[in-house]
């Protein structure tokens, strides 16, 4: 069936950012996942190109386009090149954190932070998760003392992407420790600020081109002037941008699965066995048509999401739906497609290979399955 989502306007950035994509990160992707990180420069190359910031008002250097078809664009081309973990941590750039700074800034931090993140001189992240609170944010523990115009925050944070490269971190503290949803608030934490520190660049299963670190904070005093929104409301502003983030993940999990697809397809009309191509086999067959209807099913679904999110109506719950569904699929595809490239399936220079390991992650961040199918339940009134 027919994808009407996208218009010309998108066809036009899809070629421009696939060019940026095949000359500026796929020549690079094995390095950088040996080194378990990417360049700075990445993001200021990316930014001078206008792939960040497009919904940024062009006040303050961005593109003044509120479409989330153009981030869509952005997973979708990723996501086919086979290099997905070196470009993670540019969507968690502009679909994850960037609405935080659009809503919640006051003029002022506009002015200081927009410029630079737009662009890619000022590289972000978000810090909710802690050591052995898993979903549980309310339990968290890192706290801020509110000492005249300062916060003094103390403790840590783990599994944060861009944790070893971001410039402003938006992070989850207890300014109230008395109350738990309601004593959370979002400070903005600098790079260079005493007192906050990186630990290891987190040795993962998969997504190896993306620094993921641990971050610790002591006794940092974070300007009140670095508070996002108003105090105790930090629960709250998580919740409200929890839909596009999730969706951030399906669009990816939809993509990754038709990328390895159509990479699948490639190999079992060329590999032989028993004289016939392997994909003559009826087997083959009908596994590809299998994971062909449940990809286009998928897509379509998310595409309508989509559509929603720009409308302002995206609910969590079928945000939760879209993100438990796709990276499900995600790792049902990549499982399936490795088994019928054999024994090369298993081997690093293929694509599928990587877009297995780097598929595991996906129906755990953002919010396990599990917490999805909860948020799904409770809609349905139980």
């Amino acid at each position: 069936m027919k994808r009407s989502l996208y218009e010309s306007d998108h066809d036009a950035f899809r070629e421009s950012f696939r060019k940026f994509v095949e000359q500026e990160i796929v020549p690079h992707d094995d390095r950088w996942a040996k080194d378990g990180i990417v360049p700075r420069e990445l993001f200021a190359t990316a930014g001078k190109s206008g792939f960040l910031g497009i919904d940024v008002p062009e006040e303050y250097g961005g593109g003044g386009v509120r479409d989330f078809r153009f981030n869509a664009v952005i997973t979708e081309e990723l996501m086919r090149s086979g290099a997905a973990a070196a470009g993670l941590g540019l969507t968690l750039h502009n679909d994850i954190c960037m609405p935080y700074f659009l809503a919640y800034c006051s003029e002022e931090q506009k002015r200081r932070w927009l410029p630079g993140i737009v662009s890619g001189e000022l590289i972000t992240a978000i810090a909710m998760t802690e050591p052995g609170i898993g979903s549980d944010l309310a339990s968290m523990s890192t706290t801020a003392r509110r000492e005249g115009d300062h916060y003094v925050v103390n403790g840590a944070k783990t599994f944060i992407t861009n944790g070893i490269n971001s410039d402003l971190v938006i992070t989850a503290v207890k300014t109230d420790p008395s109350q738990k949803h309601k004593g959370i608030s979002l400070l903005v934490i600098e790079r260079g600020m005493e007192g906050f520190e990186r630990g290891r660049n987190l040795d993962k299963l998969g997504q190896h081109a993306q620094d993921t670190a641990e971050l610790s904070f002591t006794d940092v005093r974070v300007p009140v002037a670095n508070l996002l929104g108003e105090e105790g409301k930090g629960f709250t502003q998580l919740v409200t941008n929890l839909p596009q983030e999730r969706l951030s993940i399906a669009v990816a999990g939809v993509s990754a699965s038709r990328a390895a697809l159509g990479w699948t397809l490639d190999y079992v009309k060329e590999r032989k066995a028993f004289g016939s191509p392997i994909g003559s086999f009826q087997n083959s067959r009908f596994v590809l048509a299998e994971l062909d209807t449940e990809i286009d099913i998928a897509e379509h679904y998310v595409d309508d999401c989509i559509r929603a999110l720009n409308a302002g109506e995206l609910t969590a719950v079928d945000a939760s739906k879209a993100k438990y569904w796709c990276t499900e699929l995600q790792g049902r595809v990549v499982d399936k497609c490795l088994q019928l490239h054999g024994g090369y399936g298993y081997m690093n220079e293929y694509p599928i290979a990587k877009a297995y390991a780097d598929a595991r992650i996906t129906r755990i961040y953002g919010g396990t399955s599990e917490i999805m199918k909860e948020v799904i339940g409770r809609g349905l009134g139980l």
